[in-house]
């Protein structure tokens, strides 16, 4: 097993004696690929243990390989829920090559077949006469999501070397505020903030998911990503709701687009303008610089764009890793960040923030020694699975990983009903 921990702990400012109050058990591969995804899944959620105690901490991998595909194993009333994955999110063969396309959400999927100019079942055979490269640009410009696959070589000619994965910064001074049960703000969709955010409720804070009344999540994806949290539904023009909200915040995790909560005044300098001592944490899929900061983005797309796609498949035939790493491990990342900078400020003071991306996880996963895993045995998924009762029937759920000082973690509460919340502080 390589060991990334260190390199992670210490990019989070992590001090290195507390490495060793981790212990890890189980197998030392649990999901099969050329990448160490093993090694990877350890060293984000190992670093949130850390980052949640003092204490012990302990993972197993075995565990570690559920949490990862979380949303493979949600049951509800004993049924899954099918994929959350439109037709159209796949890999399709263009004139010159591949191109992966997102079409989960109706306004993504409205905008790619506006592009294309056909029905849904027309759609291949459109995408088939059409550039790669050309498609891609015009169907981010209607507002889809779309990404030419690449090879790692092509990419870092595109976009140039991926950001660091993780960067740390002060934002400017503020008092050192009292330690109490931190409340969240949790301005996040999708796989990438929700696990940060799910993972801090997991760990004592109190989580306030808030969504736009416009955007209506898939089932799926708010059954696996709401546990512990609460969920409400609010127009980010509402002032004075807004403010409130962020006075009572301890940790604001913002997981869109950089630039999308700007005209909210939800920027991580205007917040430390605003709102001095918060802790701030930015979740984006092609981080903040170069042509491609500003564009949406998904786990999926990123893989197909930096090159994973290749090197899972080939040029030929493009493949996916076997699990939405990307999105999973730049989550524990974000939690262990959170935490992190919840004890900086706490005992320094300051306004801090946190910012990642799915691209700088890519890059960290990429550079990375390959593997030869070979035929992985599948885990036995039953002792890390919990059924709950939830608004929305009977939830078969996976836990959180991991023990912290010698207890396993729960979900504190059930999953709610997506948007049921008021927008306000229950503590």
């Amino acid at each position: 097993m390589t060991d990334l921990l260190p390199g992670v702990w210490a990019a989070l400012g992590g001090a290195p004696e507390d490495l060793d109050r981790l212990t890890v058990s189980g197998p030392p591969a649990v999901l099969a690929s050329t990448f160490p995804l093993t090694d990877v899944g350890v060293a984000a959620v190992g670093a949130s243990l850390l980052a949640a105690t003092t204490g012990p901490v302990a993972l197993d991998t075995r565990q570690l390989a559920i949490a990862l595909r979380s949303e493979r194993y949600l049951l509800r009333d004993g049924r899954s829920p099918g994929s959350p994955f439109d037709p159209l999110s796949a890999f399709h063969r263009t004139a010159d090559g591949w191109l992966r396309l997102h079409a989960n959400y109706p306004w993504h999927r409205a905008a790619a077949l506006a592009v294309l100019g056909c029905t849904q079942g027309q759609a291949p055979a459109a995408i088939a006469e059409r550039g790669a490269v050309e498609l891609e640009t015009a169907v981010h410009e209607a507002g889809g999501v779309a990404a030419a696959v690449r090879t790692e070589q092509e990419w870092r000619a595109t976009a140039g070397e991926p950001p660091p994965l993780v960067e740390l910064r002060e934002l400017g001074p503020a008092p050192a505020r009292p330690r109490r049960r931190p409340r969240v703000l949790d301005l996040t969709r999708v796989i990438a903030g929700p696990v940060a955010t799910r993972t801090l409720a997991a760990h004592g804070a109190d989580v306030l998911r808030v969504d736009a009344p416009d955007r209506p999540e898939i089932p799926l994806q708010y059954w696996d990503m709401l546990p512990g949290k609460r969920s409400a539904l609010l127009d980010l023009a509402d002032a004075a709701t807004r403010e409130e909200l962020l006075a009572g915040a301890a940790v604001v995790v913002a997981g869109y687009r950089p630039g999308a909560l700007d005209p909210f005044g939800l920027s991580p300098g205007a917040l430390a303008e605003r709102h001095p001592g918060l802790v701030v944490v930015t979740l984006s899929a092609w981080g903040h610089r170069g042509p491609w900061g500003g564009r949406r983005g998904f786990d999926s797309l990123v893989q197909a764009a930096c090159g994973i796609a290749v090197q899972e498949g080939s040029p030929e035939k493009p493949g996916a890793l076997p699990a939405q790493v990307l999105d999973h491990a730049t989550g524990y990342l974000g939690a262990a960040g959170a935490l992190l900078g919840l004890a900086r400020q706490r005992r320094d003071g300051g306004t801090h923030h946190v910012r990642l991306s799915l691209v700088g996880t890519a890059g960290w996963l990429q550079s990375a020694p390959h593997v030869d895993a070979g035929a992985i045995p599948d885990v036995d998924a039953t002792p890390y699975l919990t059924d709950v009762q939830a608004p929305d029937g009977v939830l078969t759920l996976a836990l959180p990983p991991g023990t912290v000082d010698g207890r396993g973690l729960s979900w504190p509460d059930p999953p709610p009903a997506f948007g049921a919340a008021q927008p306000g502080w229950a503590s």
